[in-house]
């Protein structure tokens, strides 16, 4: 992870908190050469900038975001993209048995053989 990953997660949850999750998220994928200040992409989206600003210095996202990070290592993830392929449990959907992890940025080939590794050992 990089030095500013945690804190642009928090930007995004806080923008989440306004409703603009999904625009902070693309919107610092576009500027990841200019992250700071935070501020300036929460106006840019015309959030309220105050409210953004005391939910980033308050770390008003900060625990849920690591014990999702603990989460994820503890299914193998290291860092992004990590993707793990999995069943839902048909009597209880709420819990995933994970088949099949695969980190970082993959090409097609890797996906569908995985996919397909996946699904034959479910038939199992």
């Amino acid at each position: 992870m990089h030095r500013l990953a945690f804190k642009a997660a928090e930007a995004t949850h806080c923008a989440g908190d306004q409703g603009r999750y999904w625009e902070m998220h693309d919107r610092l994928f576009e500027n990841q050469k200019a992250f700071e200040p935070w501020s300036a992409h929460a106006e840019a989206l015309g959030l309220d900038v105050a409210t953004f600003d005391g939910c980033m210095s308050e770390g008003t996202h900060a625990a849920a975001i690591r014990r999702d990070m603990a989460e994820a290592g503890k299914a193998g993830a290291r860092g992004t993209p990590s993707f793990v392929l999995g069943l839902t449990d048909p009597s209880d959907p709420t819990k995933v048995k994970g088949l099949s992890f695969i980190r970082g940025a993959q090409p097609f080939p890797a996906f569908k053989s995985a996919i397909e590794a996946a699904l034959a050992s479910a038939g199992d």
